[in-house]
């Protein structure tokens, strides 16, 4: 993995935005923030993952819990100050 990449799968803790990329479901809304807290390690169908974790509010707020159903191809990571390494260069 390089450098500004994401992992391969979502860890607890990632900050993941969720719209229509990441599955239809998603499609009619604007999307939203998702902090990651299990990632369900069970085999599902090939590219799918399922995901548990919460909706953030614009301020940062879990506002509630949710098992989401995505596309491993579809999702994107929010880059977070805290993916900055020292000198200014991003993880």
């Amino acid at each position: 993995m390089s450098a500004g990449q994401p992992p391969a799968d979502p860890r607890p803790g990632d900050l993941l935005i969720i719209d229509r990329r990441a599955s239809v479901q998603f499609a009619a809304g604007r999307g939203f923030v998702f902090r990651v807290t299990t990632v369900d390690p069970k085999p599902t169908y090939h590219g799918w993952l399922w995901l548990t974790g919460y909706v953030l509010a614009p301020d940062g707020e879990a506002r509630e819990r949710r098992e989401i159903f995505v596309q491993r191809a579809g999702l994107r990571w929010v880059r977070t100050p805290a993916q900055r390494r020292p000198g200014g260069t991003t993880t």
